[in-house]
């Protein structure tokens, strides 16, 4: 490390991605915050003026929901990227694998026979009170009984450094555009950090996913047409629909620009007349997905699209119905279903999890409010929970309400010493908690395609836990960094 640039850093009581508790920089971050520490303030100042320009000349952009409309942002984005050695990342990758192969299992035995109920693991009244579940798709077989085909798991790391599963994203996961774009944002504003260290790369993740999308096909024998379903501009996750859509080479479209045929196939609309559809990435939740099925008022689905889905003419990525596993109190069970699936015992960790639907776990979590965060089973983003550490006496007993009013809707756990970066403020480097979102792609008999790392979410306001950037929160590039080199260098 150069001079006196990390002088000072200190971030107690938490695990720093690259500085130790001695102020040291981890062995295979020493050559990074060298060359950074080297650099001066003045010329972080320019490339942290660079990666914002660069920014908004490429459009990268996100949508935030407020009382005065739509407000489109440009992403926050911090320089300094966050790096994991690859030798810690490969067992966590390989519990992601693992993690979602359980899932789908479990999603699959849902919708058929429903094992796991009858035999104890898996309680019923969990599914019976489950708002994702999705009748009119029992008895459905999607190819490889592969449901999850895209999955997003969360991950975080505790005070000791070690991983854990923080949830499982399985509707609609979004992010991994602002992934891929974080690394060509950092390679322009650090060029030369790109020459000297080995990084995995993320730029593949298009060509997986459309390797994946294609395998679904229901004509195998031709190239398939392959579309992203997306909700339209409004959306906040829109510049993602976009992108991924151009990147795959696929078509964006929206449910009034298809239509479903008396042959049961789904059709473009195009000036050319109409273009069978094999494959579906679709961006819309379940309910909005067919107004014939699900909500009648849907305007941003297609009518026939689940007929033409169970005959097995187009095929759904993810698939309807998987969103039963996309529950906070389905989560606290995904350990059973590694063991009883899969007869493995699980290699990444659940954060520990109370249910408040079970009598006991619940008198505990009404007692210890002020020191637990408690989410709803199915809100997102940040959204509906209770950070009991940061809550006021009335806020606690307005979700003690909450909680005694519906139980099963309910889980805690316990407030994390979640890890830090370094984070280039105003006054130089300090340390924000950060988390992790690896993208994890299913395919029918072929190994599952994990990233290699995924989209580092910050919280930008110091001492905030709340990553979301819809609330404050930024990202970072996410560097797997080959350690097997001296210094993770070249």
């Amino acid at each position: 490390m150069s001079g006196d640039a990390w002088r000072g850093y200190q971030s107690p009581g938490f695990f720093d991605e690259m500085i130790d508790e001695l102020g040291r920089p981890r062995p295979a971050t020493a050559a990074l915050a060298g060359r950074i520490g080297a650099l001066g303030a003045d010329e972080l100042a320019e490339r942290r003026a660079a990666a914002d320009l660069a920014i908004k000349s490429m459009g990268i952009t996100f949508t935030v929901y407020s009382d005065a409309g739509m407000i489109d942002r440009a992403w926050p984005f911090d320089i300094l990227p966050r790096v994991i050695p690859a030798s810690e990342w490969q067992p966590v990758a390989r519990g992601l694998a693992q993690r979602v192969a359980a899932l789908n299992a479990f999603i699959a035995d849902i919708y058929a026979e429903q094992r796991i109920i009858a035999d104890g693991v898996f309680p019923a009244e969990v599914l019976a009170q489950s708002v994702n579940f999705r009748p009119e798709c029992v008895g459905m077989r999607p190819p490889g009984d592969i449901w999850a085909h895209i999955c997003g798991s969360d991950l975080v790391r505790d005070g000791e450094g070690r991983f854990y599963v923080l949830e499982d994203n399985l509707r609609v996961p979004s992010g991994v555009s602002y992934m891929v774009e974080n690394r060509l944002v950092s390679k322009r504003v650090f060029p030369e950090l790109f020459e000297a260290h080995v990084i995995g790369p993320v730029d593949d993740y298009p060509s997986e996913l459309l390797d994946a999308l294609a395998a679904l096909s229901p004509r195998p024998d031709i190239t398939p047409n392959v579309a992203v379903l997306t909700p339209g501009v409004y959306n906040s996750a829109f510049f993602e629909h976009v992108w991924l859509a151009g990147q795959m080479g696929a078509e964006l479209v929206q449910g009034t620009d298809l239509f479903v045929d008396d042959d049961d196939c789904v059709y473009a609309r195009t000036i050319y007349g109409p273009q069978r559809i094999d494959v579906i990435y679709r961006r819309v939740d379940d309910l909005f997905l067919d107004p014939d099925v699900f909500r009648a008022d849907s305007m941003l689905g297609t009518p026939g699209l689940m007929r033409a889905w169970r005959a097995g003419n187009v095929a759904l990525a993810n698939a309807p119905g998987a969103g039963v596993a996309d529950d906070k109190v389905v989560y606290a069970f995904v350990p059973e279903f590694i063991r009883y699936y899969l007869g493995e015992e699980p290699t990444l960790d659940n954060v520990p999890t109370w249910l408040c639907m079970k009598d006991d776990e619940r008198e505990h979590v009404l007692a210890n409010l002020d020191s637990l965060v408690v989410k709803p089973a199915n809100e997102s983003g940040g959204y509906g929970m209770l950070i009991g550490p940061r809550s006021s006496g009335e806020e606690r007993e307005h979700f003690a309400e909450l909680i005694r009013a519906n139980p099963r809707n309910y889980i805690a756990q316990p407030t994390l010493a979640l890890s830090t970066a370094p984070t280039l403020v105003d006054t130089g480097f300090a340390p924000r908690h950060v988390d992790l979102r690896p993208f994890i792609v299913s395919r029918p008999e072929a190994p599952a395609y994990v990233t290699m790392g995924g989209l580092t979410r910050v919280a930008l306001r110091e001492g905030s836990l709340v990553v979301n950037s819809s609330q404050g929160g930024g990202s970072k590039d996410t560097w797997i960094i080959d350690d097997t080199q001296p210094n993770g260098s070249a």
